[in-house]
Formats: structure tokens, sequence, C-alpha cells
């Protein structure tokens, strides 16, 4: 991946509790990640790849998406299956 590749211009910022920080510390430190920001894209990347995702059952606020504790009243959507899905790769050396 050249330089210009590995550019990131958009800044995303998201409000966690302290919980919810021990939980990526955590991560980072476990993987040898050299960053929070590193461990967050590391795991954004496990997740988009996962078989399923929640689905609020009605209108919610983003406060009803935690990682920790109840996620409240969600149901579970795998997506469909795809020639094209397939695991992404991890630039994390110690995943198998």
């Amino acid at each position: 991946m050249s330089e210009a590749d590995r550019t990131r211009g958009e800044r995303l910022q998201i409000m966690l509790t302290p919980d919810e920080l021990v939980l990526i510390d955590d991560f980072r430190f476990k993987h040898r990640m050299p960053s929070r920001a590193s461990a967050v894209r590391e795991l954004l990347t496990r997740g988009l790849s996962a078989s399923g995702f929640a689905v609020p059952k009605q209108k919610a606020h983003s406060s009803d998406f935690g990682v920790t504790g109840d996620r409240g009243e969600v149901s579970t959507v795998k997506p469909k299956s795809s020639k094209k899905q397939g695991k992404v790769p991890s630039g994390n050396p110690d995943k198998a």
C-alpha cells in the first residue's frame, strides 16, 4: 500500500463509556496494536466482516448501541451469502 493510499482525511469522533474504553485498550495491548486508533480500525474490520449484526426493532438512539451491557430490543440480521463476500484481511500478524 502506497503512502498516498494510507492518508486519512476524515476524522470520526465517538463518545465511549469508561468500560468501553477499557475494552478497547485491553484489545489494543493484548494484540500489541500501536495506538487506540489502530485497535478501533481492527475492531471495525472484524465487525464489518462478521456474520451478523444488530438492527433496532423500532426507532433507536445512538445510546442504544453500546459495546458493553444490554443493547436493548434488537434483532440479529445475517447478511445474504455472496460469492464476493469473504474474509477481510487484517494487518495484525497475531491473528490466525
